[in-house]
């Protein structure tokens, strides 16, 4: 007999996009079961950096020092001649940190080794992903879906307010919702394999035969491991041999060079490159995040982050939407993610047209640090502010002072599930506290002391202005500390109801 269970919401992926999303439903108390139909976690290095945004990210979900522990910063790449000769040039230009931006490079982690470090998190919240379970099915109806699942212990019905893609670019979820994938195939067919080898340092990302893409091939020491990772172009439909021996004699062919010598494969795939985004985000009471509504090349890193960033982005509007937020809150998620996948699917296709060309340089733009959701139905701001923060910008870092005298910084203030309202030089005496808004008070009498001037330099903050600081680290919107009933309205759109309005 078919058992039957009862969900908030099903995730389907435990990818890193799956696994964001659960930990941020974790954190807000949110029931929720993530099934994945491997029976074992991905064991390669397919995503392996971690830009500055993300690692915002991670600081706010309590696992950035353990990621940073685990990986590295990026190697120097070495570019080899044909005369043998190599010359030496950093892959992504070197920034120090601001008070704004505490995180200016990006890191290499294989992938294995960050979404083990997530599920981990996830098990001190209390919960954990369950391999080997695959969605069979599903239908909506009723105001949530439906699914047939089958795990280790049989097939189940199981009843979800809310379902949720994370299953990857040949989603099952997305092509049961008929929902359109338009792109391109970019006419690349390349594989990645994580091996140990000898006969390379491990100080240099080594790259052969820039710009040819016939015989192009890179070899980079990933961090954290003992395992070198090889990326290479290879002929449509070219058999390749992916035993250590196979390719041990496939580096000789594209270098030149015998002492190279594979002695251990430990994962391997090869791919067609794609650019290919979703027609649409949300079906009803389903939604897509991560390679489930884009793929991309890997260029410029951006797919794991972007994935992350979905699914960052959606937690906490799910969350708000189960204790009754307008349901229109979810269709935000759509209207701000996916025009930041479509810039992104622009810029990873540029920087592989640069690869082509052998001159592919990373800069800022790939850091994330400047996505921002103006446009976006949530951004709600002072008509008359044209300087300094907008509503919907990235929500700047910066070192302060608490009024006991201790050093912090707004990111600590912002950590967790809750928004924040900064308010500058002002007293809010009419603003009812409630539950998941945390109110801080800037100035000479208030509980945040901006010391060195760095909230100012950020934020461009009049007195008596305010600041209300999504739980995603972004500005939902700018008011004056006399519009505490605007306020108050926006806040209950968003599901952060005062105690006992439900009374008035």
């Amino acid at each position: 007999m078919t058992s039957q269970s009862m969900t908030d919401v099903l995730i389907c992926g435990a990818g890193a996009a799956g696994l964001t999303l659960a930990i941020e439903l974790a954190r807000r108390g949110v029931s929720f079961r993530l099934i994945d139909k491997m029976a074992m976690p991905f064991a390669g290095s397919r995503g392996k950096g971690i830009q500055p945004r993300t690692q915002e990210i991670f600081e706010d979900l309590d696992i950035l020092d353990k990621v940073v522990a685990a990986g590295g910063l990026y190697p120097r790449q070495r570019i080899y001649q044909d005369n043998g000769s190599h010359l030496d040039s950093d892959i992504v230009g070197q920034v120090d940190p601001t008070p704004a931006e505490p995180y200016q490079l990006p890191l290499m982690i294989p992938q294995f080794l960050t979404e083990h470090i997530m599920r981990g998190r996830l098990n001190e919240l209390g919960h954990r992903v369950e391999f080997g379970c695959e969605l069979l099915s599903f239908e909506q109806g009723g105001g949530g879906v439906t699914a047939q699942v089958a795990g280790l212990t049989g097939e189940e019905i199981l009843h979800a307010r809310y379902l949720v893609g994370a299953d990857g670019g040949r989603s099952f979820v997305r092509k049961t919702l008929n929902v359109g994938f338009p792109g391109k195939t970019l006419g690349v067919h390349a594989l990645v394999a994580d091996v140990v080898l000898t006969g390379l340092e491990r100080s240099a990302w080594h790259q052969f035969n820039n710009g040819d893409m016939e015989r192009m091939m890179a070899i980079c020491p990933l961090a954290g491991t003992d395992l070198f990772q090889i990326q290479a172009p290879i002929p449509p439909n070219a058999q390749t041999d992916l035993s250590a021996a196979g390719l041990t004699a496939f580096i000789a062919e594209r270098t030149g060079r015998a002492d190279i010598i594979v002695r251990m494969v430990s994962w391997t795939s090869d791919y067609q490159m794609n650019a290919r985004l979703a027609d649409r985000y949300r079906v009803g009471q389903v939604l897509l995040v991560g390679d489930a509504a884009h793929v991309q090349p890997p260029t410029g890193g951006q797919g794991l982050n972007t994935g992350v960033q979905d699914a960052y982005n959606l937690g906490w509007k799910l969350a708000a939407a189960l204790r009754g937020a307008r349901e229109d809150l979810l269709d935000s998620y759509e209207a701000e993610r996916r025009p930041v996948a479509e810039a992104m699917l622009g810029l990873s296709t540029r920087l592989l047209d640069a690869q082509k060309q052998g001159r592919i340089h990373r800069g800022r733009e790939v850091h994330q640090l400047d996505i921002g959701y103006r446009d976006s139905p949530l951004a709600k701001g002072l008509p008359e502010r044209n300087a300094g923060i907008r509503a919907g910008d990235r929500a700047p870092d910066a070192p302060i002072r608490g009024a006991a005298g201790q050093p912090s910084r707004l990111f600590q203030l912002f950590q967790g599930p809750h928004w924040t309202l900064l308010v500058h030089e002002a007293r809010l005496e009419t603003m009812k506290p409630r539950p998941g808004l945390h109110v801080r008070h800037i100035g000479p009498s208030g509980d945040v002391i901006d010391t060195w001037g760095h909230i100012r330099d950020a934020y461009g903050l009049a007195p008596g202005e305010c600041v209300l600081i999504r739980p995603d680290g972004y500005v939902g919107a700018t008011f004056d500390a006399n519009q505490t009933a605007k306020l108050g309205i926006y806040l209950a759109r968003m599901g952060v109801v005062s105690l006992g309005a439900e009374s008035n």
